[in-house]
């Protein structure tokens, strides 16, 4: 297999750190980017320019590609990730068999949040392709959770959803199993990757006020509808969690950097 590795979303917070484990590993690394962008240093990384949404660029990116890494999305619909990854499909297709390995969502064949029907649509455009795929489903990256309650916070009383559980997990884990596997054969669906704990989001809430030295009341809340009913069911939960890995209160310990999610950072512009 070529030794070339195409890395999707590779400004993203997966997509840095998986970039981070291959060169680390001595692979030779292509990341695609929708404008010109340096090498950062690395002598193992290529940035090369397409776009997902047109398609534009996608063939030339893949020349000589064994593997690519799927990380892109953008969050705000999921229509733009079903698309982009389309193009990315078909522009595999037309440069042979390009390993694709996807980073998908715990749950997001049961759970009715439109970015997960998304992210699931995405799986199944991957399986149908007809070319080799691996897809991983993980849980909420700390990253995300530690960013919706920094949100949460700026507020007099902390709200935290009632009776809803996550086990979210350190983005660097993602990455490392996401790497593991790209540098493999095509294995289907794999293991889900739960983070190590099973935490009521109003416990997660009381952590990261405790952790950053905020005072505020939390306030449980239970909103109608059926995306928010389905989280309380806990259609977004592995069976359990995965000992062994970073808690989120060890997560915080750290200082992390705020890192907004796709959708955010978009919104911003």
């Amino acid at each position: 297999m070529n030794q070339t590795i195409l890395v999707t979303g590779g400004s993203g917070n997966l997509g840095s750190h998986v970039i981070g484990q291959l060169t680390g590993q001595g692979r030779q690394v292509r990341v695609l980017s929708r404008s010109v962008r340096s090498r950062h240093g690395a002598p193992a990384v290529e940035w090369c320019v397409g776009d997902l949404a047109t398609g534009e660029g996608l063939d030339q990116a893949l020349e000589g590609v064994g593997t690519v890494v799927h990380c892109a999305t953008d969050g705000r619909t999921q229509h733009g990730d079903v698309a982009a990854t389309e193009n990315l499909l078909k522009a595999g297709a037309r440069a042979g068999s390009s390993h694709v390995v996807y980073v998908s969502i715990i749950g997001v064949d049961r759970h009715p949040l439109p970015y997960y029907q998304g992210k699931y649509r995405c799986e199944q455009a991957i399986q149908e392709s007809g070319l080799p795929w691996t897809v991983l489903r993980a849980a909420q990256f700390h990253d995300l959770v530690h960013f919706a309650l920094h949100q949460a916070a700026r507020l007099p009383v902390m709200p935290a959803l009632a009776d809803t559980r996550f086990q979210s997990i350190d983005t660097a884990e993602v990455a490392r199993r996401t790497t593991e596997l790209a540098i493999g054969e095509a294995q289907g669906r794999v293991a889900d990757l739960p983070g190590p704990q099973t935490l009521a989001m109003a416990d997660m809430a009381r952590i990261y006020l405790r952790g950053t030295g905020r005072r505020r009341p939390v306030l449980p809340i239970t909103l109608p509808g059926k995306v928010a009913r389905a989280y309380r069911q806990g259609l977004h939960l592995a069976p359990a969690p995965l000992p062994g890995g970073r808690t989120f209160e060890e997560f915080l310990a750290a200082g992390p950097e705020l890192k907004p999610p796709a959708a955010a950072r978009r919104a911003a512009r």
